[in-house]
């Protein structure tokens, strides 16, 4: 479980357009060749948190996936997500086979250039006072738009309250929409869109996800989060109509991080000194600082948590290419300061996000392999 991924979480649905046998579609991850029928049908399913070297912990909850993982069905194999290491960027990612540098969609939280607002994306609406309009704050096309122009059906099969939001329109505008309620059987309406019609069917999962930020990974709430992820691809698989694929990938995995190592940068007057607005989530922090104290917060930032993360500018941050080639329009939403931890720190922030976000369990956003790396299971 290490070396470089051979594969991106961008290169996803590009290879399911090949699969479905639109010109041009490039499948950068062979999933063409492991294909023995013709395909007209494709289900892609996001499940949140399920990270690669996640995988050998959960294998005792989960029957299917750990026969995945011994190599006794489907074909698994090993990609990274984009950075940061976030949902609202990866789910952009996955639809416009972009990085966050092209599609602007640069964290969990970012600023909102000319403001001191900050944009939550999992809550961007509309209607939200000074929210940026969807099209613009995202302007990248995608992957569903492109599949509908080709004459391919796309549906997404999403949780009632995403229907309408601006992350739901950034990453799969062009889908239609099928609306689930807590009390739906999901597994049932994955299936009934899969045998409707021929194209493309996305779902997405948040049950693993969720319990590895309130209870950690590892405890019995993630373990059945993670056997109700099994019981879902289960029933997936046993209902695949004839000329189906079903890939399985993820946003993200995750870490616990113990209350030693979190530092608060508001209890602290080295962190907090000089700091206009604070961003990003407590793995990744965008710090946009008052005129003239870059210099003077990099330091300090610098001193105190050295060993425990890394602090770029914004432009040696762009300049590794973590984010993707920037688009210059793209580029104040990322902050003066981006301070990226290492091995299981966490930056909290409890003066300027709700206090719930404190008391987590489980992270995510970081550079590390057990934060990027993320698997690809394809079915037949």
């Amino acid at each position: 479980m290490s070396g470089p991924a051979p594969g991106s979480l961008c290169d996803v649905l590009p290879a399911s357009a090949a699969l479905l046998g639109i010109a041009g579609s490039a499948d950068r991850l062979g999933v063409t060749e492991s294909v023995a029928a013709q395909v007209d049908r494709v289900a892609v399913l996001l499940v949140d948190g399920l990270g690669w070297h996640l995988l050998p912990q959960l294998a005792p909850s989960a029957p299917l996936l750990a026969c995945v993982l011994g190599g006794g069905t489907g074909r698994l194999t090993r990609l990274e997500c984009t950075f940061p290491s976030t949902t609202p960027s990866s789910l952009v990612s996955l639809g416009t086979g972009t990085p966050p540098g092209a599609h602007g969609i640069l964290g969990f939280t970012v600023n909102v250039p000319g403001t001191d607002r900050v944009l939550t994306h999992i809550y961007w609406r509309s209607d939200s006072p000074g929210a940026p309009p969807h099209a613009q704050w995202q302007p990248v096309p995608t992957w569903f738009e492109r599949l509908e122009r080709s004459g391919v059906a796309t549906r997404a099969v999403l949780p009632q309250l995403f229907v309408g939001s601006g992350l739901t329109d950034a990453a799969y505008r062009g889908a239609t929409v099928r609306p689930a309620s807590p009390t739906d059987d999901y597994a049932q309406l994955m299936i009934d869109e899969l045998h409707a019609a021929p194209g493309l069917v996305y779902g997405y999962i948040a049950d693993l996800d969720t319990a590895a930020h309130v209870f950690g990974i590892g405890s019995p709430h993630w373990h059945q989060a993670a056997a109700r992820v099994d019981m879902l691809l289960t029933l997936l698989v046993d209902a695949l109509p004839a000329n189906t694929t079903l890939l399985v990938t993820a946003d993200h995995g995750g870490l616990n991080v113990p209350p030693q190592a979190r530092v608060d940068l508001d209890t602290d007057r080295r962190l907090s000194a000089g700091i206009r607005v604070v961003a990003g989530e407590p793995r990744v922090r965008y710090l946009h600082t008052e005129p003239g104290a870059a210099a003077d917060v990099r330091a300090a930032w610098s001193e105190v948590l050295d060993g425990r993360a890394v602090v770029y500018t914004r432009e040696q941050a762009v300049a590794t290419g973590m984010f993707g080639p920037v688009d210059p329009r793209h580029l104040a939403r990322i902050g003066d300061i981006v301070v990226i931890c290492t091995g299981d720190t966490a930056v909290l922030a409890t003066e300027h996000e709700p206090p719930e976000a404190a008391r987590l369990v489980g992270f995510h956003g970081g550079a590390t392999p057990v934060e990027m790396d993320i698997p690809l299971i394809v079915f037949e």
